[in-house]
């Protein structure tokens, strides 16, 4: 341990030993970072770069737990049940803020009270993809394409994303187009390539290469200012203020967790993915991380608070129902 602490010092990496840490005696043992999604995709490749980076800067290992399926459903009961010891966190997305609206009383959980705010690690702007021969090429061109005949889009499933952002572009517009839900945004994606459906909006983090590469043109982004990831395309706010459909990725632990154990937990974190190179990775995988004064659990919380405000009132008005 001697020289491992040794070797991450001259590193840069020390582990962490501030009181704080040791007040609260946190970590002492293995810590479970639980994603209710399968590996391999954006959300796992992200929850990865935090665990290597704590395992590195703590005394004790973090591994990430898929648990993929059921509309991120398990995987967050899981969490929700979990010891409130600080040994098993949740790295959850937009989802998180629409499981109440969208399953109700069939939850098992509450969204809400049975979870504590730790972090925000960053929001994920969306991009509008059509196909290459579309004749849509900018929002302006979009909103009247929908409105002159009817469409259909593509999303990755019922309350994802993809799906409540350009049901927020139709509320927002007065426009119309049909939802085809598909398992994931990669097959949806292959039936925009083939000529099924007229667009789809997936995350920058996938959808980037696409657009760089010219398989499909990129319209605008989602977020409230231009992707790194895509720069020269415009945001969706520039032609209609007001718009932002992204998607996040936040930490979460039970409720009752200690208070001065989720400080230390967020402090951790910053600690571990706040240095320049992690940053430059996050920013490469379209992750937009909160500004200094947001990185801690009350501001994740306020943030949390006005997503859930935000999609239930959609999910509501545009009576979105899961069968």
């Amino acid at each position: 341990m001697i020289a491992r602490r040794t070797l991450l010092s001259v590193a840069g990496l020390a582990p962490l030993s501030a009181p704080t840490l040791a007040q609260t005696n946190w970590p002492d043992r293995p810590i479970r970072l639980v994603v209710p999604y399968a590996a391999g995709g954006p959300t796992d490749a992200v929850a990865r770069i935090l665990a290597d980076r704590l395992s590195m800067t703590l005394s004790e290992r973090a591994v990430v737990e898929n648990r993929a399926g059921g509309g991120a459903l398990p995987g967050t009961e899981a969490v929700a049940r979990a010891p409130r010891d600080g040994s098993a966190l949740l790295f959850t997305t937009v989802v998180h803020a629409v499981h109440r609206a969208l399953h109700g009383g069939r939850l098992t959980f509450d969204p809400q009270a049975d979870f504590a705010p730790v972090a925000l690690i960053g929001v994920v702007p969306q991009v509008i993809l059509v196909p290459p021969d579309s004749p849509v090429r900018d929002m302006r061109g979009l909103i009247d394409f929908l409105r002159a005949a009817p469409h259909a889009y593509g999303s990755s499933g019922v309350g994802g994303s993809s799906h409540l952002g350009v049901e927020l572009l139709k509320s927002m517009t007065g426009t119309q187009a049909e939802h085809i839900p598909y398992r994931g945004t990669a097959p949806a994606v292959a039936d925009l390539l083939a000529g099924r459906i007229a667009l789809v909006m997936d995350s920058v983090a996938t959808g980037a290469a696409q657009v760089r590469a010219g398989a499909l043109r990129g319209i605008a982004t989602t977020g409230v200012r231009r992707s790194d990831a895509l720069p020269d395309l415009p945001t969706v706010a520039e032609t209609l203020p007001g718009f932002e459909a992204t998607t996040w990725n936040a930490v979460l632990v039970p409720a009752g967790t200690p208070a001065p154990m989720v400080e230390a937990m967020s402090a951790a974190i910053w600690r571990a993915v706040g240095d320049g190179p992690t940053l430059t990775r996050l920013s490469e995988l379209g992750v937009q991380v909160p500004a200094p004064d947001d990185r801690n659990p009350a501001a994740t919380g306020r943030f949390m608070a006005s997503e859930t405000a935000k999609w239930e009132r959609l999910i509501r008005e545009a009576r979105i129902t899961v069968e």
